[in-house]
């Protein structure tokens, strides 16, 4: 499961088409991508589900890792290897019981909220927000980088993937604190030249 380069959009983060966006970040060397269609100006329905068969289907070509976000009802439809949940979404409880053989990810933004969730069954933990952002309207304070070495030290085998206000001049930090990947959102769907920004994070 490679979690390094994680890229997390929806159509309502593009200023151009989706599928174009996602086809350049796929061939300049994306490993995971989540289908996070999501929050004001987002696809609902029918036109949702058309929008994820079509990442869907660049994903596989480029043997990328395609997750839905707490879209349950889109795991199956899509095909998808796997579903991220946050704190406020279905339970990882309930969703490795409806999907046992899918990988699941689970937001950790503080230690109450691991004391409260089943860290175990979760195959990779999304660690954030670690920078300030601004892509999501409901983002928590920012913890640091500080919080991937509490986490790593707490759960050394399980995979860490630091999410929130990452970009290509802060991602080296993120790693060097112990994380497995990192996952942006506007550093790629709102760059000029997505090839770099890649190579770079």
């Amino acid at each position: 499961m490679n979690l390094r380069k994680y890229f997390i959009m929806g159509s309502q983060n593009c200023d151009h088409s989706p599928e174009d966006i996602l086809e350049e970040a796929a061939k300049a060397g994306i490993t995971a991508f989540q289908f996070r269609e999501k929050g004001g100006g987002s696809l609902t329905g029918q036109d949702k589900l058309a929008l994820g068969y079509r990442l869907r289907n660049i994903c596989a070509r480029h043997h990328v890792l395609f997750f839905v976000n707490d879209d349950i009802d889109l795991a199956e439809p899509l095909e998808a290897d796997g579903i991220h949940v946050g704190q406020d979404d279905m339970r990882p409880e309930k969703v490795k019981e409806m999907y046992p053989n899918k990988i699941i990810g689970l937001s950790v933004s503080n230690q109450k909220e691991v004391e409260n969730s089943p860290i175990q069954l979760a195959d990779y933990l999304g660690a954030g927000p670690i920078f300030t952002t601004s892509t999501k309207e409901d983002a928590k304070q920012a913890v640091g980088t500080e919080w991937i070495k509490t986490l790593k030290q707490q759960y050394p085998g399980t995979p860490i993937v630091g999410i929130g206000g990452i970009t290509e001049q802060n991602a080296a930090f993120v790693m060097e604190a112990g994380a497995d990947g990192v996952a942006v959102i506007s550093a790629i769907a709102g760059a000029d030249n997505i090839e770099t920004v890649i190579r770079r994070l």
